[in-house]
């Protein structure tokens, strides 16, 4: 549910990673160019609210979420998190806001088999949570562990297996247990049914979709899935080669897309009707390089409707009516 409070929880302005290449060698490489893996972005997240950030691979959504949290540190620009800075905060090494702002903001990683540690027991990889923090009570822990593992649908025996025991939805279920250990405000979600079987990917977004009715959580939703996204985010971003390409409300980005890419995007879900008959948008030629992207609109060698205005001037991310945004010179045309 999404809150009444109009002061959005996140506040993401013109973020902007780059990372340096380097020439090959041992001693004194010298830096060759750098790979724009966000080249400022905005966008805000409510209280209560789901966010979907889609895209290709290779377009920034992980590297995103990750210099959001501090994983990655930003080249440039801000993000502020219930009125605090969070990258000045971990710059100068200001522990107590730090470790407030990790336990407000946690991440659940797109791979259940790498992010958990398989030398650690179900318990000792959620009570770790509680060591660092000192949220809870020691003489509490156990109770603790059991409550978030019946939360996320497993048992209380689970907990002293090892994550070899167990399947891959299984495993993301647990990784979801970890991240509410600190009981957080907000949750990036990293892909977290793509290496699942169909079944299991419904059964993980109700369970995000119950948790976060329950809690009030917010989530960042990250896949190139765009059925999941459709079905668990309020609105959604769509990035491309580091921007920001549309933004607005899921059922308004689904009905009536502005931009091109998205249009593709969509045109490749599958449909499960099959007398239904859609128009597939075959994309020409590969996504271009990060380290050398085109010059104005980045997606113009592959859009159709590109003329000599998008390969020199850049679209502005704009409101063409309430609510949507699109980064395009001809998006009015698609209304």
């Amino acid at each position: 549910m999404i809150s009444e409070q109009h002061t959005p929880l996140l506040q993401v302005q013109e973020l902007v990673k780059h990372f340096e290449v380097l020439e090959r060698g041992i001693v004194k490489r010298k830096k060759i160019g750098e790979v724009h893996a966000i080249d400022g972005i905005s966008f805000d997240l409510m209280p209560g609210e789901t966010l979907g950030l889609v895209g290709e691979s290779g377009c920034g959504k992980t590297t995103t979420g990750k210099v959001v949290l501090f994983l990655e540190e930003a080249t440039s620009g801000s993000v502020k998190f219930d009125g605090l800075d969070v990258l000045e905060t971990f710059r100068r090494h200001n522990m107590d806001v730090a470790k407030k702002l990790r336990r407000s903001m946690q991440m659940v990683f797109q791979n259940p088999y790498a992010s958990l540690d398989p030398r650690m027991t179900v318990y000792d990889i959620i009570s770790e949570a509680f060591i660092i923090h000192k949220n809870i009570p020691k003489e509490q822990w156990k109770d603790r562990v059991y409550e978030l593992l019946r939360m996320v649908g497993l048992e209380e025996y689970h907990a002293e297996r090892y994550p070899h025991e167990f399947s891959g939805g299984q495993r993301q279920r647990i990784s979801i247990a970890r991240a509410l250990a600190v009981d957080p405000k907000f949750i990036i979600l990293d892909e977290p049914v793509s290496s699942l079987d169909v079944s299991i990917r419904a059964q993980i977004l109700n369970l995000l979709a119950e948790i976060q009715e329950k809690r009030g959580l917010s989530y960042l939703y990250i896949s190139h899935d765009l059925s999941s996204v459709r079905q668990i985010s309020r609105r959604v971003a769509v990035m491309y080669l580091g921007k920001i390409f549309e933004l607005a409300e899921t059922s308004s980005l689904f009905d009536k897309s502005l931009n091109p890419y998205t249009q593709a995007l969509i045109a490749a879900v599958p449909v499960p009707d099959v007398s239904r008959k859609t128009t597939r948008l075959i994309l020409p030629g590969e996504v271009p390089s990060p380290i050398n992207p085109p010059s104005g609109c980045r997606f113009h060698p592959r859009c159709r409707y590109a003329t000599d205005i998008c390969s020199k001037e850049e679209p502005r991310l704009e409101c063409i009516f309430e609510g949507h945004y699109s980064a395009c010179h001809f998006a009015k045309k698609f209304l």
